[in-house]
């Protein structure tokens, strides 16, 4: 059985404001169902460890997804997603792939978590795929860190500038997450319209936009996965 490692924040504070982030519930869930209804096994985990918080706005009706209502029913997932492990207790060997869900939490512990980071670069350099959507690709800046050059000139998506404008949370943020990636090197494709679907793919690097791109994101990595296991039979 393929075996899927999700990292998610653990982080819960918004800048200058009273506000809450955390992670992006349905960003997690769209993608988790993705991996179980294939068949692949998941692990969670966080910086942390333990129950990550959840963005309070992501549980709204109007952002209410069919996984976030799966998910409520779902004691085994609630259980896994109280109990996620730390990142100091786990090892690319031990994985396929790689997927970090959104959130504004992200641009803050996984942006600077050089275990997160590490792990990246071990997947990519065991052409492993990672994936990430919306502010998860946050976690990249920390592979960037360690690896001077390594977002060069990758073609990737994120959580643009426009939208976080639109959100009304740039002020609450200690960069813009489009804009930060591009000054790595990145080059930064988004969708035409602020919050519809829009993915990318460099290779096995797979990113996303925006929460409506959490599931075609994880689908996306799935394919590079069977790809992968075809050419290797």
């Amino acid at each position: 059985m393929k075996k899927i490692l999700m990292i998610l924040t653990s982080h819960s504070a918004m800048e200058d404001t009273d506000s809450k982030t955390g992670v992006w519930l349905g960003e997690f869930t769209d993608p988790y169902y993705e991996f179980i209804d294939q068949g692949y096994e998941v692990t969670l985990a966080s910086p942390m460890g333990g129950q990550p918080p959840v963005d309070p706005m992501s549980e709204l009706t109007e952002n209410i997804t069919a996984s976030n209502r799966r998910f409520k029913d779902d004691q085994a997932a609630q259980n896994a997603f109280a109990t996620t492990q730390r990142l100091t207790e786990l090892n690319a060997e031990n994985f396929d792939a790689l997927f970090y869900p959104g959130g504004h939490g992200p641009i803050w512990d996984l942006a600077g978590s050089q275990l997160s980071g590490q792990l990246i670069l071990d997947f990519l350099d065991k052409g492993k795929p990672v994936g990430a959507v919306c502010h998860g690709p946050a976690a990249l800046i920390a592979a960037a860190e360690l690896r001077p050059g390594f977002l060069q000139g990758k073609v990737i998506s994120a959580f643009s500038d426009t939208e976080e404008v639109l959100t009304g949370r740039s002020g609450n943020v200690p960069y813009q997450l489009q804009s930060k990636l591009e000054e790595l090197g990145a080059e930064v494709k988004t969708a035409l319209i602020p919050f519809t679907s829009h993915v990318e793919k460099d290779s096995i690097l797979v990113t996303g936009q925006n929460p409506l791109s959490a599931g075609p994101t994880a689908k996306s990595l799935i394919e590079v996965l069977e790809s992968l296991r075809a050419s290797q039979l």
